[in-house]
């Protein structure tokens, strides 16, 4: 005797294969997670800021190490702009402070801050910088990711308090932080 799948029994049939494939891709990411990430600095037009910055997820959060050089000698601000895109001379074409949950300019320090809100990096009297962070709201991975949005370098120090974006001055450095092999 043959069996005939009836209309209520295909639909049936078809919700419940598209109910445990979802259940599936839920659960498996599509891509694997992202552990380390790089931006390369570039000048933006008449500076001569070069450098990297680093970006390691480590069990308490997000080593942010960088390197620059060409900076006049003290602090500068030092964020994560919210777009990628580092073609125009002066780096304003990367927006904003990245700030994904509407909080206040702040500190890297302060409770309620930017994503993007790192706050200075200081050169000494040869224009050589480093920094080095573990920054537990900084994500390589999810629907706040800083995969693809730029790194800047201010001209000026970031106050850390005026709003929206702390009175640092003009872009002199910027680069798009891509994913690296780990």
């Amino acid at each position: 005797m043959k069996q005939f799948l009836t209309p209520t029994l295909c639909i049936t049939s078809l919700l419940a294969g598209l109910l445990l494939g979802s259940s599936y891709y839920y659960h498996s990411p599509l891509y694997p997670s992202v552990a380390k990430a790089v931006a390369i600095v570039y000048p933006t037009k008449g500076n001569t800021v070069t450098g990297t910055v680093v970006f390691t997820q480590e069990t308490d959060g997000l080593h942010i190490s960088a390197n620059l050089t060409g900076l006049t000698p003290g602090k500068h601000g030092f964020h994560i702009h919210e777009f990628g895109n580092c073609v125009c001379d002066d780096a304003k074409c990367t927006g904003d402070h990245f700030n994904p949950t509407g909080q206040p300019h702040a500190g890297p320090d302060a409770t309620k801050r930017h994503v993007g809100d790192l706050g200075n990096i200081e050169a000494d009297a040869q224009g050589n910088a480093t920094y080095s962070y573990v920054d537990s709201v900084t994500k390589l991975n999810g629907p706040d990711s800083i995969i693809g949005r730029a790194v800047i370098v201010h001209a000026d120090a970031d106050d850390l308090t005026s709003q929206p974006s702390g009175n640092a001055g003009a872009r002199v450095g910027a680069g798009v932080i891509g994913i690296c092999k780990s």
